[in-house]
């Protein structure tokens, strides 16, 4: 049984407002162990990006300006996932992103889910923790995922975390792995990830002076009006 998990970076939210997708990460699972078989790209979008995606995968279009439109890599990327079962977080973002990536290379009737089964893992986590929350981060903490170069969103970095995320899940059991070996494959492989140093840092807002003053006084407001005074502000004097 042959799988490849998905994941796609975007310049915004919606296709219908003519966004695109940028980044295009997929790894492959065959019999449910992770072949090391992948694909990725950038992509060149010819057109702005919003500023709250860039807060998400830090992709610029300084970056991607010498990158591939996507018909450059349509061909390629098709040969890796067709017949594949598509596994996806969240799957109607991306597979509808694709389908406007696809219906813009002049083939509208051409649709991911005529190349592929789609799963959506994120309906899969719901059905299996109803009432909890489910994106990727929990899930990598729920199922002991390392995730810790997660630093800003990335289509192949999240595609492998995903991966393993949908191996413990279906495993049936606490543990995702078979055998010793495969773990220590797990954990070679975790410590290398890293994403493009080209790639921005995460933007870090300070509290201006005004802020900073009121929130000051509204600490001050509290320790006035509550019998065991303001913790934060005891804390605050011990450091």
């Amino acid at each position: 049984m042959r799988q490849v998990v998905l994941d796609t970076e975007t310049t915004g939210l919606d296709p219908a407002q003519g966004h695109r997708v940028i980044e295009i990460g997929c790894v492959e699972i065959l019999n449910r162990k992770l072949t090391g078989n992948h694909f990725q790209c950038y992509l060149n979008p010819d057109r702005e990006i919003d500023d709250a995606a860039i807060e998400v995968h830090g992709l610029t279009l300084e970056f991607l300006a010498d990158k591939p439109r996507f018909p450059q890599v349509k061909e390629e990327f098709i040969a890796f996932v067709k017949g594949a079962e598509l596994i996806i977080h969240n799957a109607p973002f991306d597979i509808g992103f694709l389908d406007h990536e696809l219906s813009r290379t002049g083939t509208a009737s051409e649709k991911m889910a005529d190349l592929c089964p789609v799963l959506d893992s994120l309906l899969l986590a719901r059905e299996k923790h109803p009432g909890q929350r489910n994106n990727l981060d929990a899930l990598c903490k729920r199922y002991e995922v390392d995730n810790t170069q997660r630093q800003l969103h990335g289509a192949l970095l999240d595609a492998e975390i995903l991966a393993d995320v949908y191996l413990m899940m279906t495993s049936g059991q606490r543990s995702l792995l078979a055998n010793e070996e495969q773990a220590e494959g797990i954990q070679r492989r975790h410590k290398v990830r890293k994403l493009d140093p080209n790639r921005l840092p995460l933007l870090v807002s300070k509290a201006s002076p005004e802020e900073y003053n009121a929130h000051q006084e509204r600490l001050r407001s509290i320790a006035k009006s509550s019998e065991n005074g303001c913790l934060w502000l005891s804390l605050e004097a011990k450091s």
